[in-house]
């Protein structure tokens, strides 16, 4: 039954995640959610894990959570379930867009999926700032104030965001300074 399970539940966010990898987020916080198969921590690992190596992340995610509870065959089986409905999608999109590609209502269709894309990126922002800079757990249960911050992520993201302004240098090297400062620091 699991099988079926994980089948569904990542083929529903392969089909609805339209705009990319970050638009599988919150698809994966609510699995997450209900099911228990990976945790908030696990998702945002594997955002930064996604974003420093080649591979999309609901790819990645599909895979551990395939993995973590089916072995081999199931990070194969997850991986497959989120991509079909791509596979599918896309060949549908491509007969329909070869023969009506000058019809207004076909252009009409995109440029209304742009908003729905842009909020799903966006609710995956908030929930990826959410779970690496506040700390609810230990606000939950202290209710100070000041435990809700997690203030050396803030600073990191706030020296991040300067040095992005300011010096501009390559993305890799932003990420690098963030796995350093992770480990030195233990975040």
């Amino acid at each position: 039954m699991i099988w079926l399970l994980m089948f569904w539940e990542f083929f529903k966010a392969g089909l609805f995640a339209v705009g990319g990898g970050l638009a599988t987020l919150p698809f994966l916080y609510d699995i997450s959610r209900r099911t228990g198969w990976f945790t908030s921590e696990d998702i945002a690992n594997m955002i930064a894990i996604s974003e420093s190596t080649p591979g999309p992340l609901g790819v990645n995610m599909a895979t551990y959570a395939g993995f973590q509870a089916l072995g081999i065959p199931g990070g194969v089986f997850t991986t497959l379930s989120l991509t079909a409905p791509a596979l599918i999608v896309i060949t549908i999109v491509y007969a329909v867009l070869t023969k009506f590609r000058e019809s207004e209502v076909v252009k009409k269709i995109f440029y209304g999926l742009r908003p729905a894309s842009t909020a799903l990126i966006t609710a995956a922002g908030l929930g990826v700032a959410k779970v690496a800079l506040l700390n609810f757990p230990l606000y939950e249960n202290t209710g100070i104030m000041t435990d809700l911050f997690r203030i050396q992520p803030i600073i990191l993201a706030v020296l991040i965001y300067i040095g992005l302004k300011k010096f501009r240098w390559h993305p890799v090297a932003y990420i690098a300074i963030s796995a350093v400062a992770g480990i030195v620091f233990g975040m």
